[in-house]
């Protein structure tokens, strides 16, 4: 092998007298927009994951029939709930934009302002669905919304409760 021809199993290593110039803006640049965009991502993470529990928020608004809701009263407290009962015939008083009325399941009532028109189908002797929270203070069941449902797909849905119900009659 002669001075002039390179060793091809020796690594070439290139000798300068000069310092090697690094690029300082180049690299920065691309470190902060990999900051920026991790950013962002996490910001649109954390909004979908608020969302996301919000939702979940209001799927989970607990059932209760009248008698539940009332052995639970204390428990209860100012949690928004649905409440289930059946409307107590000649107890319906409308007065401006608020309806008091009594609910009824296995022989427990619950009294209940509700503001706001009722629906059209809301009627003495209905099944109800009420959506509210007892109002402070009171066993009072503050509702803004009822559902009424069609009585067949309720009887039809809530067969097992109405049986229970039935069979532990009131005594009149």
């Amino acid at each position: 092998m002669t001075p002039t021809e390179p060793d091809v199993h020796q690594p070439v290593v290139e000798q300068t007298s000069q310092p090697r110039k690094v690029d300082g803006g180049g690299g920065r640049r691309f470190e902060r927009s990999r900051l920026r965009l991790g950013i962002v991502i996490a910001v649109i993470s954390g909004a979908l994951a608020f969302l996301v529990l919000q939702g979940l928020g209001n799927a989970t608004t607990y059932f209760y029939n009248a008698d539940e809701a009332v052995a639970r009263r204390a428990e209860l407290a100012d949690d928004r709930f649905r409440l289930q009962g059946t409307v107590v015939p000649g107890s319906v008083r409308q007065t401006g934009g608020e309806v008091d009325f009594e609910v009824e399941f296995a022989c427990a009532s619950v009294d209940v302002r509700h503001q706001g028109d009722p629906p059209e189908l809301f009627a003495d002797g209905i099944p109800v669905v009420l959506e509210g929270g007892y109002a402070d203070g009171t066993d009072t069941f503050a509702s803004d919304r009822i559902l009424v449902r069609h009585t067949s797909e309720y009887r039809t849905e809530e067969a097992d409760r109405l049986a229970l119900a039935a069979e532990q009659g009131c005594p009149t």
